[in-house]
């Protein structure tokens, strides 16, 4: 079975692709937009190196002061045994970070900094300085925390657009594997596009797959062109069953980062339409012989008790079909068609989900044992 771990040295938090499965969760905030000037923290940091390829050398000369050592302190609590009462105990949890404007905001990985009680960031001349964890968002595994350091050790990296990645394009990746600091590793794009599972259990769209290799503590680092921009942050691995790299790696899109770092610094945190539901896609030949599969749409495999989804009534199949191998829940609900528009695959329903807000309504066409209706279901926002 493939296995993601998200990559933290201390503790490890195990998430999944879900095989053809994707939780619909991710949309646009119902929050204010930030100010223009938190805008341009964001979009303008300092090393815009637009149209240039710079050498390997170069583009760690140019990013690696602006990459941080992330230590932050967890309590975690140890059941009681027949001999000893319940207790706590201090986790110490390694990551990495990087620079986003001169104030010192920093942007690091969810998972980093979730439940942390003291944070301490660590910058290349050696010093560490105490820091505040100024937002965190779940549903993409982003945060924002500010460190008070002088002006001169705060050195911004900028987010490029990565809607213009393309699988071969080289990349580094500069992190804290295994605790050492500020350590550069090389690959190319892999793939564009892949869904991965955040903290939550919910999926962030978009990801870019590298075989840099990123280990145990680049959890939060930049992945970089070869211009020196960001254009990913390293989140998590393809464990393969081990503990190591195994050639696959996932970042965190910097156009996703744009969207949500601006709210995390204004706000605090980010609002995300939820329909509340996991859905696999059809396959043709089964819906050729399995009455009441459509020749379309995405079959609902899950709904969550209380979402948006539940109380609009979609519901499960109750019984499994396997044809030619391919195993189908049927006899429960498919979306086949939202506000009008034909749905074909899952990523087509996150999409019709994600760019909404918390409280909009949407249209679906659903189809249960061959029987169509319209259902009209308001969004709620992802739960904590």
């Amino acid at each position: 079975m493939r296995r993601l771990a998200v990559i933290v040295i201390g503790a490890v938090l195990i998430g999944g692709l879900g095989g053809a499965a994707l939780a619909l969760a991710l949309g646009s905030s119902s929050d204010p937009a930030p100010s223009s000037r938190e805008s341009a923290l964001i979009e303008g940091a300092s090393l815009t190196q637009a149209g240039r390829r710079l050498s390997p050398e170069a583009v760690y000369k140019l990013a690696a002061p602006g990459v941080v050592v992330i230590s932050a302190t967890q309590t975690e609590k140890v059941p009681a045994t027949f001999f000893n009462p319940p207790t706590s105990e201090k986790l110490q949890i390694g990551g990495s970070g990087f620079v986003v404007d001169p104030r010192g905001d920093i942007v690091t990985n969810d998972h980093v900094v979730q439940g942390a009680t003291d944070v301490r960031v660590g910058f290349s001349g050696g010093a560490t300085y105490p820091a505040k964890i100024v937002g965190t968002d779940p549903s993409t595994d982003l945060a924002v925390i500010r460190v008070q350091a002088p002006a001169s050790a705060l050195k911004p990296l900028a987010l490029a657009d990565s809607g213009h990645v393309e699988v071969g394009d080289p990349v580094y990746a500069i992190g804290n594997p295994f605790g050492l600091d500020r350590t550069m590793t090389a690959g190319i794009v892999s793939a564009t596009g892949r869904d991965i599972s955040a903290p939550n259990g919910l999926g962030i769209p978009n990801a870019i797959q590298t075989d840099a290799p990123i280990n145990h503590g680049n959890s939060g680092g930049p992945l970089l062109d070869a211009a020196g921009s960001v254009i990913g942050i390293n989140d998590q691995i393809e464990s393969g069953g081990t503990d190591g790299n195994v050639g696959v790696g996932f970042s965190i899109a910097s156009n996703t980062a744009k969207a949500v770092i601006p709210l995390l610094i204004a706000h605090g945190h980010v609002a995300h339409a939820w329909l509340g539901v996991e859905v696999a896609p059809i396959d043709p030949s089964v819906a050729a012989v399995v009455k009441g599969v459509p020749d379309h749409g995405v079959l609902v495999v899950r709904v969550v008790a209380g979402s948006p989804a539940a109380k609009a009534g979609l519901v499960v199949g109750n019984r499994l079909v396997t044809v030619n191998g391919e195993s189908v829940v049927a006899g429960g609900d498919a979306i086949v068609a939202v506000n009008g528009k034909k749905i074909q695959a899952p990523a087509q329903l996150a999409d019709a989900v994600r760019t909404r807000k918390p409280g909009d309504r949407l249209t679906f066409q659903v189809v249960r044992q061959d029987h169509e209706r319209t259902v009209t279901i308001r969004l709620g926002d992802v739960p904590s």
